[in-house]
C-alpha cells in the first residue's frame, strides 16, 4: 500500500505557488512596461529641454560679446543635477555648458537625435542651419534607479498579500472539499453491517460518481450477502432434517436391536450423527458470524433475554448453571448476535468445568460475567479454529472462533481471565456488548 497525502494541503500549496508565480510574471511584465514608459517619459523630457534651451542659447550667443572659452552657467543653489547640457558648434567646441556638465560624457561631434554614450542617454537638437547644437544628457543609472523603485512599488503589495493569499487559498480549498469530508465521515461512521445507500449529501459533479459507485458496490455486496444468508439458512434446514431423520432411525434401531455388536455399532453411528449435527451447527454459526451482518439496533435491556437464551442449557445442566441478573444491561447489539455470543461462551464453560461444579452467569450494568472452576487455560492457543484443550468433553473446537468473529462484527469486547480474579484457578469471561 502506497503512502497517503493530504489533498487539501497539496491543492493549497499548488494554488498558492501558481498565484505567486502569476503575480511574479505580472510584476515582471509590469516592471518591463514601467521601464519602457519611463524611458519614453525621460526621452520626452530630454527632447523638451533641448528644444527649449536652443532658442535661449542662440539668443545668448548672439547677444553677448564673444569670449575665448565656454560660457559656464552657474547654479542658483547647490543641487544634484540629473540633466546636464552643452551648447556646441559644428566642430564640437563648447560654447555654453551647465554647471555640472562633464564634457567627457559627451561624444566628440554632436549629432542630432537620440543616442546612448558611456552609460548616458543623449538628445541633440540643431539650430541656425546646423551651426549650433544643444546636447542634453541624463545618466542611465538615474533611469535604472527610478525603474527599480517603481518595480519595488509593484512588488511590495505582493509580498504583503502573499500570506493573505495563502490563507485565502487554504480556506477556499478547505471549504470546497467539505463535501468530500462529509462523504468520508458518512462512510467511516457506518458499521460493518450497514450497507444502506449513501444519501442526503449535496455533492459536486466530480464527487457524485464516487458516491454512486460506492452505493452500487454496497448494493451488490448486500445482494451477495443476502444470497449467502439465504444459502446458510437453507443449508442449515436441509442439513438438520436428514440428520435428525438419520438420528431418529438410528435410535429406533438401537431400541429394536438385541444386545451385541449390532447395537454397539448403532450406538456408535448415533454418536457420530450427534457430532456431525453439532459440527454442522457450529460451522453455520461461524459462517453467519463471519458475514458480519449484525446491524446495531436501538438501546435494549438484554438482562431479561439471558434466561430465555440459556433456557435449554439450564435444563440440560441439571443445576450446574446459575443466572444472577444483578442489574439491567442496556446495549445496542443485535439480539441474535448477543444470543450466539452468550450461548457459545456458556457452552464452553459447562463443557470444560469439572463435574459437580457450577457455572455462574452474572448480568451487571455494563457486562455479562461468566465464571467457572477448572484448571488454568491458555486462551491464546485455544482461540484458533478446531483447537481443543486437554478435556474429554465433546466439542468442535469452533466456539471461541465464533465468539471472536461475532465480537469483531458487533463491536463487543470479550475478555478471558484465567485464573479467575481472586482465585488460583478457574476461568472468568467478561462479555461487554457495545453500549
Amino acid at each position: 500500500m502506497t503512502g497517503t497525502y493530504s489533498l487539501q494541503r497539496r491543492l493549497s500549496l499548488l494554488l498558492t505557488l501558481l498565484v505567486l508565480a502569476l503575480w511574479g510574471v505580472a510584476t515582471l511584465a509590469g516592471a518591463v512596461i514601467v521601464r519602457h514608459e519611463l524611458d519614453e517619459v525621460f526621452d520626452s523630457a530630454l527632447q523638451e529641454l533641448a528644444q527649449r534651451l536652443l532658442p535661449l542659447a542662440v539668443e545668448t550667443l548672439y547677444r553677448d560679446d564673444p569670449t575665448d572659452g565656454p560660457r559656464h552657467i552657474a547654479a542658483l543653489a547647490g543641487h544634484e543635477e540629473y540633466l546636464t547640457y552643452l551648447v556646441r558648434d559644428a566642430d564640437g567646441h563648447i560654447l555654453i555648458r551647465s554647471h555640472d556638465a562633464d564634457p567627457s560624457a559627451f561624444p566628440g561631434r554632436p549629432t542630432p537625435g537620440f543616442r546612448s554614450f558611456r552609460d548616458v542617454r543623449l538628445y541633440t537638437e540643431a539650430g541656425v542651419s546646423n551651426t549650433v547644437f544643444v546636447e542634453v544628457a541624463e545618466p542611465l543609472g538615474h533611469r535604472r534607479e527610478a525603474a527599480w523603485e517603481a518595480s519595488l512599488g509593484l512588488l511590495a503589495p505582493i509580498l504583503l498579500l502573499a500570506p493573505l493569499s495563502l490563507l485565502a487559498v487554504w480556506g477556499g480549498v478547505r471549504r470546497g472539499l467539505v463535501p468530500v469530508t462529509l462523504l468520508r465521515r458518512q462512510i467511516e461512521r457506518r458499521g460493518d453491517a450497514d450497507l444502506t445507500p449513501i444519501a442526503g449529501l449535496r455533492l459536486p459533479s466530480e464527487i457524485a460518481p464516487v458516491a454512486g459507485a460506492v452505493n452500487r458496490l454496497m448494493a451488490r455486496l448486500d445482494r451477495a450477502l443476502a444470497a449467502e444468508r439465504s444459502f446458510a439458512a437453507n443449508s442449515a434446514h436441509e442439513l438438520r432434517t436428514p440428520l435428525a431423520g438419520a438420528l431418529a432411525q438410528t435410535q429406533r434401531l438401537i431400541a429394536e436391536a438385541p444386545e451385541g455388536p449390532l447395537r454397539d455399532r448403532a450406538v456408535a453411528v448415533a454418536a457420530s450423527l450427534n457430532r456431525l449435527s453439532h459440527l454442522s451447527e457450529k460451522l453455520l454459526q461461524l459462517a453467519r458470524a463471519e458475514s458480519g451482518l449484525f446491524p446495531p439496533g436501538p438501546p435494549t435491556d438484554l438482562a431479561p433475554l439471558v434466561p430465555m437464551i440459556l433456557d435449554d442449557l439450564i435444563r440440560a445442566a441439571e443445576g450446574r448453571l446459575l443466572i444472577d441478573p444483578a442489574a439491567p444491561l442496556i446495549a445496542t447489539i443485535d439480539p441474535d448476535a448477543f444470543a450466539l455470543l452468550l450461548r457459545n461462551l456458556v457452552e464452553n464453560a459447562l463443557k470444560h468445568s469439572p463435574l459437580g461444579t457450577r457455572v455462574i452467569v452474572r448480568v451487571l450494568a455494563e457486562a455479562v460475567h461468566i465464571r467457572n472452576q477448572g484448571p488454568v487455560v491458555d486462551f491464546d492457543r485455544l482461540r484458533a479454529r478446531f483447537a481443543r484443550g486437554t478435556t474429554r468433553a465433546s466439542g468442535s473446537g469452533l466456539g471461541l472462533a465464533i465468539v471472536d468473529a461475532l465480537a469483531a462484527a458487533t463491536g463487543a469486547a470479550v475478555a478471558f481471565r484465567s485464573p479467575a480474579p481472586g482465585a488460583i484457578d478457574g476461568v472468568e469471561v467478561v462479555l461487554t456488548p457495545p453500549a
